[in-house]
């Protein structure tokens, strides 16, 4: 369920998608697909909305989006690297000009010292150059991290969209 706040920023993501003649896609972990449903709750989404990849374990980030299991090892999958390299490998691996990628800890378990729940790393790109990378640190239960990942990404390329980043 998109939330009328949401509502709003995905009105205004597909008004500026479609006066540039742009298309956006998602590849998300700790969310599941949440960003990409929120974008497609909107009908008419397919003119500006590609595709959502959900890369929930190491192997598909690995597969689907080109992280390589290194730099996942290295780094471990809920890292700003990781983060980077999942846009990359969307913008690479598909006809997006955005792409939009979350990996974190949702919880309630998995955190640790150093990525405790609520550790989420985003990362916006646009075309083969242009990367944001950025963490947050969100309280509350495992659905209130995932909407407020869904709402610190979408704000984000809603500000990029209206060149306020």
């Amino acid at each position: 369920m998109v939330l009328p706040e949401e509502s709003e920023l995905i009105e205004r993501i597909a008004l500026a998608l479609i006066q540039r003649r742009e298309r956006m896609g998602t590849a998300e972990s700790c969310t599941g697909g949440l960003i990409a449903a929120a974008c497609t709750s909107l009908a008419g989404s397919s003119q500006w909305f590609e595709r959502g990849v959900v890369s929930y374990s190491n192997e598909a980030k690995t597969e689907l989006l080109g992280v390589p299991a290194a730099m996942i090892g290295l780094y471990g999958a809920v890292s700003g690297e990781v983060a980077e390299q999942m846009a990359r490998g969307l913008v690479s691996h598909s006809p997006v000009d955005w792409a939009l990628a979350v990996t974190g800890v949702a919880g309630p378990g998995g955190g640790s010292e150093s990525k405790p729940v609520g550790t989420v790393w985003l990362a916006l790109m646009h075309g083969r150059t242009k990367v944001r990378v950025w963490k947050e640190l969100f309280s509350g239960d495992r659905h209130s991290v995932r909407t407020q990942t869904v709402r610190s990404g979408l704000e984000a390329l809603c500000d990029a969209l209206e060149d306020r980043d």
